[in-house]
C-alpha cells in the first residue's frame, strides 16, 4: 500500500471513530455566522437622549421604556432600547443615520411553538433535530422581513441559526443579519 493510501486509510478510519463516539454533540452542518465585533454602553432608562426616546415612543405609544444600550459596530451606532408594552417584553433597535435616528427592527421572545411552521422546518432541514432555547423574532421594520434568531443552549450570544420570512419565502441565513 502506498503511503498515501495508508495515511487515507487511517484518517478515514480517526474520522469514523471520532463520529462514533455518543459523548460528542453531531456538529452541525454549517457553523454558526459570527457576529461582528460590538462596543456596548448600557444606558438608564433617564439617560437615553431624547432624541431615542421619541423614536420610540412615536413607534410604539405607550412603552414603557426599562433601559438601553449603545452600540457601535462596523461604523454604525445603534440604540437598544428595551421594556414593556401592555404588559409584553419589547426591543426597539434604532439606527442612527444622517436624517436622525430610525428603528430598524422591533424585537420580542417567541416560545419555539409559536414559530411558524415554514421556518421551523427550513431550521430542521439545516440542522437535524436542532430545538432552540431561545427565539428572538425580529420584524424588520424597513421590508416587513422577520428575522428569527435562534440560540442553542450554551451559545447566549450568537444565535445557532438565523431564519428569514418574507413575502411567503423562507431561508436559513449563511451570514450574520445586519442589524
Amino acid at each position: 500500500m502506498s503511503r498515501r493510501l495508508a495515511f487515507l486509510a487511517v484518517a478515514t478510519g480517526v474520522i469514523a471513530l471520532a463520529a462514533c463516539d455518543p459523548a460528542q454533540p453531531p456538529e452541525p452542518a454549517d457553523a454558526p455566522p459570527e457576529a461582528p465585533a460590538t462596543a456596548i454602553t448600557p444606558t438608564a432608562a433617564a439617560d437615553i437622549p431624547e432624541a431615542v426616546r421619541a423614536v420610540v415612543l412615536a413607534a410604539r405609544p405607550g412603552m414603557v421604556i426599562a433601559e438601553g444600550e449603545l452600540k457601535e459596530r462596523e461604523g454604525r451606532r445603534y440604540y437598544d432600547v428595551e421594556g414593556t408594552l401592555d404588559g409584553a417584553e419589547l426591543e426597539l433597535d434604532l439606527l442612527e443615520t444622517p436624517a436622525g435616528w430610525q428603528v430598524v427592527e422591533i424585537q420580542r421572545d417567541l416560545p419555539w411553538t409559536a414559530v411558524p411552521a415554514p421556518v421551523r422546518a427550513a431550521a430542521g432541514a439545516a440542522r437535524a433535530g436542532f430545538v432552540p432555547v431561545r427565539i428572538i423574532e425580529s420584524v424588520q421594520t424597513g421590508d416587513g422581513a422577520v428575522i428569527y434568531e435562534l440560540f442553542a443552549d450554551g451559545q447566549p450570544a450568537t444565535p445557532a441559526l438565523e431564519v428569514r420570512s418574507a413575502g411567503g419565502r423562507v431561508e436559513v441565513l449563511t451570514e450574520t443579519w445586519p442589524h
